[in-house]
């Protein structure tokens, strides 16, 4: 069956001499991998460019049901990014949200909501001008709506613990290892808050960034048993600072 969608590159991988296997989050077929063959041509229509990390597609594809390898027909940029690649902060953001998402998107079925969220994440981080260094916490605490652990609170004005194993804040402390407390429990509430486009009215130290970047992680390794660390933390912790 012929489809056409938009996508998500996620992840590429060199196949033989001049062939790709390219995983994409798409819109309308959620998570697909497609063969891509004759990408060293000069006649070639699909060029490796286009499937660089995050870039964002409009794509005919031949789909059938069952099958764990799809093609492409046509291909063609669905935006192109204008600073995102030359601004150094923004590549190691964009580094380090591709690594999330590849941990993190496994579903074959469709996700409109969550992939035109992405969508307006990434084109929004291109285009901002600044107040871009909270970006991955803010893409790390939205993207659990989408993933069904998003913190939940207890009926309280005040909470004093987030259990990151329940995913509740509260005021009584676990019996296990895994919750916050103190001020990191406070910076996660107004990361809940925050969204891309006012996110300067809720800009972290470097300090609360690292608390909370440590913090997460350990939410999605509690919630996502296959999520392992990330080999772009230090390089994303670097620049940041």
């Amino acid at each position: 069956m012929i489809s056409q969608t938009k996508g998500i590159v996620i992840k590429t991988i060199s196949y033989g001499e001049s062939g790709l296997v390219v995983k994409i989050f798409t819109e309308e077929l959620g998570m697909q991998s497609f063969m891509v063959k004759g990408i060293g041509g000069k006649r070639s229509k699909n060029k490796s460019a286009f499937f660089q990390p995050l870039n964002l597609l409009d794509l005919v594809v031949y789909h059938k049901e069952n099958q764990g390898l799809h093609h492409i027909k046509e291909v063609q940029p669905d935006y192109i990014y204008q600073h995102l690649h030359s601004d150094v902060i923004k590549r190691a953001l964009l580094v380090f949200v591709n690594e999330l998402l590849y941990k993190s998107l496994h579903e074959e079925m469709p996700n409109k909501p969550l992939f035109q969220w992405l969508h307006h994440a990434l084109v929004w981080l291109d285009l901002a001008d600044r107040h871009v260094a909270d970006f991955h916490l803010i893409v790390m605490m939205e993207l659990t709506k989408y993933l069904g652990f998003y913190p939940k609170k207890e009926p309280a004005r005040i909470h004093t613990v987030f259990d990151m194993e329940e995913g509740i804040f509260g005021n009584r402390l676990p019996l296990h290892p895994y919750y916050i407390t103190g001020e990191t429990v406070d910076q996660m509430n107004r990361l809940m808050e925050a969204s891309f486009d006012q996110n300067n009215n809720y800009a972290f130290t470097n300090a609360q960034r690292r608390d909370l970047l440590e913090a997460l992680i350990v939410f999605y390794k509690l919630h996502l048993p296959a999520f392992s660390g990330f080999k772009s933390l230090e390089i994303l912790k670097m620049v940041i600072d």
